[in-house]
């Protein structure tokens, strides 16, 4: 009996006959349905002197679909990217990667956001929530008189 080499970096589809990788391809698809996996955007939040300044990627979200809640000091952002099928039934996926369904980031803030200036942009598919700081939360600078 001859000794297969096993090869870690070669595709297992290679040895499989073209009828049984196309089967296996479309089993895949069939089986990961695009709404069953879980996501939530990537967010960056920035701190400035004046703001707190927070950014969510959400492509191919319609903003009118993302809801932005601040309530006890706790700032939630839900929203929802929906999976749209092709519908005339020319041409299918080959690939579905990105992850599609509802989704909720909750993010707890400091006592120093005033919660009444909130702002939100969408652009680009990006969301910016601008947070500002109360004026008692701002650094202040104190000068010092000398007396002579």
């Amino acid at each position: 009996m001859p000794v297969v080499k096993y090869n870690p970096f070669s595709s297992e589809l290679e040895d499989f006959p073209t009828g049984l990788r196309l089967f296996q391809d479309s089993l895949s698809r069939l089986l990961s349905e695009p709404a069953a996996r879980p996501w939530s955007p990537a967010v960056d939040i920035l701190e400035t002197e004046n703001e707190l300044i927070l950014k969510a990627d959400i492509p191919d979200v319609d903003p009118n679909k993302v809801g932005i809640q601040l309530e006890n000091g706790t700032l939630t952002l839900k929203g929802e990217r929906s999976f749209e099928q092709h519908q005339n039934g020319k041409g299918g996926f080959h690939r579905i990667e990105r992850s599609y369904g509802s989704f909720v980031r909750a993010f707890s803030l400091p006592d120093t956001v005033d919660g009444e200036k909130v702002k939100a942009d969408y652009k680009n598919g990006v969301l910016t929530i601008t947070l500002p700081k109360k004026e008692v939360a701002k650094p202040k600078t104190i000068n010092i008189s000398v007396n002579n």
